[in-house]
């Protein structure tokens, strides 16, 4: 739950949707002139390049930050978890108001994942060309045919350092955190054998990663710091369970409502794809939220 990443959760004074995001993945200041998701990379007074500017018509409109945004998205995180699980309405209401208040709506907050886009998309990538090609063709064209023929585990940690490499920043933590609980999932999942993927497979693999991600994100903005968690262990598990079968829901029904074979997608379909499956899913599990919140 949330990342190995040492984070103090989000002030109200962090930009909705960080500049360096949308660049070269480098950090960046917050409106409250702290390190932006607490990124400590980059050399010491090294400014990153500012991206080029996008023309004005087309520029997002990103309303500023208020200080209280977090308030009640962390309150109702902090019953939910009190609950041992069991307050759903404290569930929904707390990833609503994460999605609908804390960013800024699902544009916003699908922006804010920004190298967890990033790896998703390589995910993607690999994997259709490993259907269309083969995984030994797939692995030597990212220089990494020494990986086949390992068990699926292992190519997938080969194929982690590639794509989402260990980076500073709490975004970049989320990335490679989400990747590695994605690993752990394959087998639950039935996906032991790489050679023989399915479309199917192939869309559970995405929907993990993608869930993965968008967990760790809420975690870390509205989970951390405030909430205490219970000391049995089973509860934990609960609460965990609970969290992440919600998320997964609203990511599952979001791939499934663009009606798209993502093991069939060109290279140069595939970020658009991402970058739209992570918007619909934060505009699901908004939706989601408010019909749990009022059941």
């Amino acid at each position: 739950m949330g990342t190995s990443n040492a984070f103090g959760g989000a002030s109200g004074g962090t930009p909705l949707v960080p500049s360096w995001l949308d660049g070269n993945g480098d950090g960046g200041v917050g409106g409250d002139g702290a390190p932006v998701d607490g990124d400590d990379g980059g050399a010491p007074g090294a400014a990153p390049e500012a991206p080029p500017a996008a023309p004005a018509d087309r520029q997002p409109v990103v309303p500023a930050p208020t200080g209280d945004r977090f308030r009640s998205a962390r309150s109702n995180f902090t019953r939910f978890a009190g609950s041992g699980g069991s307050d759903r309405r404290s569930l929904g209401r707390a990833v609503s108001q994460y999605v609908s208040r804390s960013s800024g709506g699902a544009g916003s907050a699908a922006r804010r994942m920004g190298s967890s886009r990033s790896t998703a998309s390589g995910l993607v990538s690999f994997l259709g060309d490993a259907r269309a090609n083969g995984v030994r063709e797939a692995l030597r064209s990212l220089n990494l045919e020494g990986l086949a023929g390992r068990p699926v585990e292992e190519v997938f940690a080969g194929l982690a350092d590639y794509i989402c490499p260990d980076g500073g920043s709490i975004d970049e933590g989320i990335a490679r955190d989400a990747f590695i609980e994605t690993i752990a999932d394959l087998a639950e999942a039935g996906i032991t054998d790489i050679d023989g993927l399915t479309s199917d497979q192939i869309q559970t693999v995405f929907e993990l990663y993608a869930s993965h991600t968008i967990e760790a994100r809420i975690c870390n903005d509205i989970g951390t710091r405030v909430v205490t968690m219970p000391s049995d262990a089973r509860t934990v598990e609960r609460i965990e369970a609970q969290l992440s079968e919600f998320i997964q829901r609203g990511v599952s029904d979001s791939v499934n409502a663009s009606g798209i074979d993502i093991g069939a997608l060109s290279q140069d379909q595939v970020s658009g794809f991402v970058d739209d499956v992570y918007e619909a899913a934060f505009a699901m599990l908004e939706a989601l939220g408010e019909s749990e919140a009022e059941a």
